[in-house]
């Protein structure tokens, strides 16, 4: 364990959370006496902290922000609590930030637990639960956009920063940036199991905010991992943990479907005793799994075999991790969003393949990527051992099958070759992944609408645009970007101005000093309080909301297919509105006696519903010749919401109509982005009384479809005052 000093004022605590410490307050202590505290706390758990745990809190304690690398499972949320503790106890509010909504649910439930729910809030950007609580859990990008708008007076004083390492993330590496250089009275404890250098990192944090930074590492796993190659099909594989008490094992795969498939095919075997899956039966008995895919997600479970990806509701992800926490399931089919520190506690993890889809190309998983995911294997207190587990390319997998048939004597057994065109790993890259030290933290800055928005409504200095261009000097991309970087936000500040979503007011005359006149600028006053353009095609949204005919009678539905069509494709849905509609086609020319052939020919150009492509293509075009950066992307007519409206079904009645089993996550997403856009993104200028009913009948069914967060708050809470003494 080494820590490394890159200067340091510290609190004065001045409280303590009574669930934490089982006592409401302690007089005034200095930060280390609540240290010695909070590790009282932990022993009386039964628990001995790490070395590198008690120098982190040590260095917190003592005024300075932490960046934490240690391996997963070595307690790197321990000290994160312990942040939390002392701003409590200080009377001063702290913030946890995660890359996705699942891990801020989960820690926001965690921390429920210890702290108690009505110390505990939420903020994601889709929901909002007891926003005041002097201890918050948000996704990075809602502390992005607080420190580009708010007071620095409003800012959180601490902050933690969990899985740091989507600092390099090109797409999204800016949301971990912004804070840092926005918040120079905020300490920062920056945590992740696979880091990298990160001098940079720190040598920034110290010149901005004048704070020392402790750089606390340790290469030390509490639990040991070993890494085995497996060319045998994946039900033998599975069958050989089983046998060799290797579970609980989290299979990895890089697609919803595969996931869902896999575990079907797993059914057949036995890999849970019949004990087992009574227990699991008794949890599940009075647990609601409604929807389609609820009700194939219960028959897995009964066979102790959980699936976890995106595509699944919240509610049916937190019942699977639940049951997993409990130690009743065996195996889980699950997608990589076991590398952002989802808590499931597993003995093995299984690479099904080592290479993924990035969202560009196909690519073998990078290291960071790889270590992240395998590190969740082992776990403390009972584990002595985790085991990683890498499956060969199914050719390969195939190839073997067919040498152990050749050597019982076949004969004419022909090799498969690999796929043409197929990403492939083998072995030596199962090795290379394994010894290879984890690639460097790069940088990410992007500019964009909502960014110079949120900047726009800064309530201090700097103000304004000033605000825009200390981010960028603040920032810690190279300086011979900085003059590119202040290009393009010029570009995208006309656009807006041009948009008339910005206004320019001048403040001041030339005065006998000779000085000149100063501007003020901001967000235009008849916006909506809470405006925002969160996406690249905003401000043609815009635009082309615009130019509807206000008189139609399907304005608000013109309105939402619009939105919809700057928003991402949900591909799975979308896939299966083109196979319903080929179908029923093909279906419709049989019953007229069409030949095969010509029925085929018909329905080639048949796509998914696309209200007001030509429309929206066409002002496309024209937004385009005058904004032509917007041709970086690109506008995707569908109909998913308004199809919803018109057909007048609720989520289960959609999912049923599609058979969208395996994507009702994905459909609540696209709803809930949808919704977003609509109250944020449409200005309140083309609102009408039809388009409010359409917004509020969309959340109607987002809310109905999963409620589970804020009813899962509200039970903890009464359940915390119905144990208060009267």
């Amino acid at each position: 364990m080494t820590v490394a000093h890159a200067s340091a004022p510290a609190p004065a605590p001045t409280a303590w959370g009574p669930h934490l410490a089982g006592h409401a307050a302690v007089p005034a202590p200095d930060p280390a006496d609540v240290v010695v505290r909070f590790l009282e706390w932990v022993a009386a758990g039964g628990r001995t902290p790490y070395d590198h745990q008690v120098s982190a809190l040590l260095e917190l304690a003592a005024g300075r922000h932490v960046v934490l690398g240690t391996p997963t499972g070595s307690g790197k949320s321990l000290v994160a609590l312990g942040l939390h503790t002392l701003a409590l106890a200080a009377g001063q509010r702290s913030f946890y930030t995660s890359p996705t909504k699942a891990l801020a649910n989960e820690k926001f439930f965690q921390l429920c637990d210890i702290l108690g729910p009505a110390r505990v809030g939420m903020l994601t950007g889709d929901a909002s639960v007891n926003p005041a609580a002097p201890v918050i859990c948000c996704t990075a990008e809602v502390l992005a956009s607080m420190a580009l708008r708010d007071d620095p007076g409003r800012l959180p004083p601490h902050v933690v920063m969990d899985e740091f390492h989507f600092y390099g993330d090109p797409d999204r590496g800016s949301a971990w940036q912004v804070p840092l250089a926005m918040m120079p009275a905020t300490r920062f404890l920056l945590m992740s199991a696979t880091l990298g250098d990160v001098e940079v990192v720190a040598g920034h944090l110290r010149v901005r905010s004048g704070r020392e930074v402790a750089v606390v590492r340790s290469d030390s796993r509490p639990v040991p991992l070993d890494h085995t190659w497996r060319e045998t099909p994946m039900h033998e594989t599975v069958q050989w943990l089983v046998e060799r008490d290797w579970v609980p094992a989290y299979l990895v795969c890089f697609s919803h479907r595969e996931c869902g498939e896999l575990a079907q095919r797993l059914t057949s075997l036995t890999v849970a005793s019949r004990a087992d899956r009574a227990r699991i039966a008794n949890r599940l008995a009075e647990t609601r799994l409604d929807t389609p895919f609820g009700r194939d997600l219960r028959r897995f479970l009964g066979h102790a075999i959980g699936v976890h990806h995106a595509g699944m509701l919240p509610k049916y992800r937190l019942i699977v991790e639940q049951l997993a926490q409990a130690g009743l399931l065996k195996v889980i089919c699950g997608t990589d969003t076991l590398g952002v520190g989802v808590n499931i506690p597993l003995r093995t993890v299984v690479f099904t393949a080592l290479a993924k889809f990035d969202g560009r190309q196909s690519r073998v998983l990078s290291v960071r990527d790889f270590r992240q995911i395998a590190g969740r294997s082992g776990r403390k207190g009972f584990d002595d051992l985790g085991h990683v587990v890498a499956q060969a390319p199914p050719h390969v997998v195939e190839n073997a099958r067919l040498a152990r048939l050749a050597a019982g004597g076949r004969k004419n057994v022909r090799r498969k070759k690999a796929p043409p065109g197929a990403v492939q790993w083998s072995q030596a890259t199962f090795d290379d992944l394994v010894r290879r030290p984890v690639e460097p933290l790069t940088p990410h800055l992007r500019l964009d609408h909502g960014l110079i928005v949120d900047a726009l409504r800064r309530t201090a200095e700097p103000f304004g645009y000033a605000a825009v261009v200390a981010l960028v000097r603040h920032s810690h991309q190279p300086p011979a970007t900085h003059a590119r970087l202040l290009r393009d936000a010029a570009v995208l500040f006309r656009s807006l101005r041009r948009a008339g979503l910005i206004e320019v007011s001048r403040v001041s005359e030339v005065g006998s000093t000779g000085a000149p006149p100063w501007r003020r600028v901001g967000v235009a006053a008849e916006l909506q309080p809470r405006f925002a353009m969160r996406r690249t095609l905003s401000l043609f949204l815009i635009d082309a909301v615009d130019h509807l005919d206000r008189t139609s009678a399907n304005h608000a539905l013109d309105v939402v297919s619009v939105v919809e069509a700057i928003l991402e494709d949900p591909v799975a849905i979308l896939r299966q509105q083109q196979h319903q509609a080929r179908a029923a086609i093909v279906a419709a020319l049989k019953a007229e006696g069409i030949p095969f052939e010509e029925r085929v020919a018909q329905v080639a150009d048949v796509t998914h519903p696309r209200p007001l492509a030509d429309f929206v293509e066409r002002r496309f075009a024209a937004f385009a010749a005058h904004h032509p950066w917007v041709r970086a992307d690109e506008v995707r007519p569908k109909s998913i919401a308004r199809d919803l409206l018109e057909r007048g079904l609720d989520f289960a009645g959609y999912v049923k109509r599609y058979g969208l089993q395996r994507s009702e996550g994905l459909l609540l997403r696209h709803l809930s982005h949808t919704v977003k856009a609509l109250v944020e993104n449409v200005p309140a200028t083309s609102a009408t009384p039809a388009l409010h009913a359409c917004t509020e009948t969309l959340r109607a069914v987002v809310v109905a479809a999963d409620a589970s967060l804020i009813e899962a708050w509200e039970r903890l809470r009464a359940l915390e005052q119905a144990a208060r003494p009267d």
